[in-house]
C-alpha cells in the first residue's frame, strides 16, 4: 500500500479563521493528491486520522516522490512536524504558511525558522518570516459563496426580523473590533428602522464580560431587538447567511488576511472594512468596499450609510463583485500556488 503524498493538519477544536481557509484548499486539494488531514474535522474534507496514524503512514515515501509533505498552520503543528521529521526521522518536509502582518514572538519564529518553506498570504506578511518561498493569496471557494437568486427573501429566511441585515462575523473580543461595530450600528440604526445587526461569532469565556457590556450598551440605547448576538455559526450555514446580508462590516484593529469581506464579495455583498489585513486589496480601489481608519467608528457609520442611502451603487457593487472575485481571489488560484511550492520541494529532492 502506498503512502500518502500530503498531510494537512487541524488542531484546532474551534472552527477558526485558519480553519475555514485550510477547509477550503483541502476541499480542493483532495481531487488532486492523497491527502490525509491529521486532528480534528473540517467540513467537506476527508475524515481526520490521529497523529500517531500519521506518524505510522509516513514512515514510507510516497511512490513516485523523495518524501511527503505536512503543511502546518499553527504553532502546535510546527511543533508535530519537526517531532517527526527531526526527532522520529521520518522522511517529510514541513510547509507552513504564515498571514501575520507583524513579527513572532520567539518560541514561534524559532519554530518557523525550522521549516523547509514558508508560504506567505500577502507581500506584508513575508516581511516578517524567513525562507518565504512563494507569496499566495487566500481564496474563495465560489461553488459555496455565492449571490442569492433573492436577497431579501434570503433575509427573511433567517428569522431575524427587519427587512435586511448587516453583520459583523468573527470572534467576539477587542481584537477584532466588536465594540466599534455596535458603535457603528448604534449611530446607524435609528436612521434605517427595517435594518437589522448580526453580531456573528463566539465570545471565548476570556470575553464573556467584554460581551455584556457590549449587550448592555445595546440595551441601554433600547436596539436589542435590532442588534443580535447570534453566536457562532457553523460553516455549513455560513454561506446562506452572508448572501442573504445587504452589507458586510469588518473593523477590526487587527487582522493577518481577512476572508470575511471576500466571502461577502462571492456572494454579492459590498463591505465598509477597517483599514486591517488585506481590505484595502479587496474594496478594489473603492469600487466593491469603502476602508475607514482603525477604531473610528463615526467614519465607519458614514460609509455604511453612503452604501445604504444609494441603492443603484449597491445594486451595482453587488453585481460586479462575485466576478471580482472569481478573477482575483479563486480558491483554485491559492491552490496553484500552493501545490507550485509541493512540487519545488519534490523536484529539488
Amino acid at each position: 500500500m502506498s503512502s500518502p503524498d500530503l498531510y494537512l493538519t487541524n488542531f484546532n477544536k474551534n472552527f477558526t479563521g485558519v480553519s475555514a481557509t485550510a477547509a477550503g484548499v483541502i476541499g480542493v486539494q483532495k481531487k488532486q493528491f492523497d491527502l490525509r488531514l491529521v486532528g480534528q474535522a473540517l467540513p467537506n474534507c476527508p475524515a481526520p486520522i490521529s497523529k500517531r496514524a500519521a506518524y505510522a503512514l509516513s514512515r514510507m515515501k510516497p511512490d513516485g516522490k523523495p518524501f511527503a509533505i505536512w503543511h502546518v498552520r499553527r504553532n502546535p503543528e510546527m511543533r508535530v512536524a519537526i517531532w517527526a521529521r527531526d526527532v522520529l526521522r521520518l522522511p517529510i518536509r514541513i510547509v507552513f504558511t504564515s498571514s501575520a502582518q507583524r513579527y513572532h514572538s520567539l518560541y514561534p519564529r524559532w519554530l518557523i525558522s525550522k521549516m523547509d518553506a514558508v508560504i506567505s498570504t500577502t507581500p506584508e506578511a513575508a516581511k516578517f518570516v524567513p525562507n518565504v518561498h512563494k507569496v499566495v493569496p487566500h481564496g474563495v471557494d465560489t461553488a459555496r459563496f455565492t449571490p442569492a437568486v433573492d436577497r431579501a427573501a434570503a433575509w427573511q429566511a433567517l428569522g431575524y426580523g427587519g427587512k435586511r441585515g448587516v453583520a459583523a462575523i468573527g470572534r467576539v473580543r477587542p481584537e477584532k473590533g466588536t465594540d466599534v461595530f455596535i458603535e457603528t450600528m448604534l449611530q446607524t440604526l435609528p436612521a434605517h428602522p427595517d435594518l437589522v445587526a448580526l453580531v456573528v461569532g463566539k465570545a471565548a469565556k476570556e470575553h464573556l464580560g467584554f460581551q455584556q457590556k457590549l449587550k448592555d450598551k445595546v440595551a441601554a440605547a433600547g436596539l436589542s431587538d435590532r442588534v443580535l448576538f447570534v453566536g457562532e455559526v457553523g460553516a455549513d450555514k455560513m454561506p446562506a447567511l452572508v448572501q442573504s446580508l445587504c452589507l458586510l462590516v469588518a473593523l477590526p484593529r487587527y487582522e493577518g488576511y481577512g476572508m470575511t469581506p471576500l466571502e461577502a464579495l462571492a456572494s454579492g455583498v459590498p463591505f465598509v472594512g477597517s483599514d486591517a489585513g488585506y481590505f484595502d486589496i479587496f474594496s478594489n480601489e473603492g469600487r466593491l468596499g469603502k476602508v475607514v481608519p482603525l477604531e473610528d467608528a463615526g467614519q465607519a457609520a458614514a460609509a455604511v450609510e453612503a452604501w445604504l442611502s444609494d441603492e443603484q451603487q449597491l445594486l451595482d457593487a453587488s453585481k460586479r463583485a462575485p466576478g471580482f472575485v472569481k478573477q482575483q481571489h479563486s480558491i483554485e488560484t491559492e491552490v496553484a500556488g500552493i501545490n507550485a511550492v509541493y512540487e519545488g520541494l519534490w523536484e529539488n529532492g
